[in-house]
């Protein structure tokens, strides 16, 4: 949430909150692909968003891609590029800067991204012991919530939006 005073409120969202749709790089013809919740297939989930079956599509080349397995890699940092966390392909909305890899899952990561680093003033929810305690927010790098690096942060971010051009 963002009001007009600049303020970032933490909407306390997770790495989970956006798996729902990933932007990826498509391993037939190298453009923007999505890997997406397999339609009609939540049995043997156990409910968990995490585990449930995906599907790797491409409207450029037709590609489709199922998976099934029971092992999720997700990305442990900013070192390196980022991959997603099913098929292991790299992200499409990712782009490298001085400090390291900036990147997010889909369009609503980034622009939580975007408006966290925008904004002068941050707040996070108090902890009420029901709520999460380490959110997206809060598990960010030092180098992306510093105010000197506001701008190259926000660069970066437009980087990307210029990447779905090519999309």
């Amino acid at each position: 949430m963002e009001s007009l005073s600049g303020r970032f409120r933490d909407p306390q969202s997770t790495e989970y909150s956006f798996l729902g749709s990933i932007m990826v790089r498509c391993p037939g013809c190298a453009k923007a692909a999505r890997v997406i919740p397999a339609p009609g297939e939540d049995s043997g989930s156990g409910g968990r968003i995490l585990f449930r079956p995906r599907r790797l599509v491409c409207r450029g080349c037709g590609l489709s891609r199922v998976w099934n397995g029971r092992l999720v890699a997700l990305s442990p940092g900013t070192a390196r590029p980022a991959t997603d966390p099913y098929f292991g392909r790299p992200l499409w909305l990712q782009t490298e800067t001085r400090h390291g890899w900036l990147w997010a899952y889909d369009l609503e990561h980034l622009d939580l991204i975007r408006r966290f680093v925008r904004a002068p003033l941050r707040e996070r929810m108090p902890y009420g012991g029901t709520g999460q305690r380490m959110t997206l927010v809060a598990r960010l790098p030092a180098w992306i919530k510093r105010a000197k690096n506001r701008n190259e942060i926000l660069r970066a971010v437009n980087r990307i939006h210029g990447s779905l051009a090519d999309a």
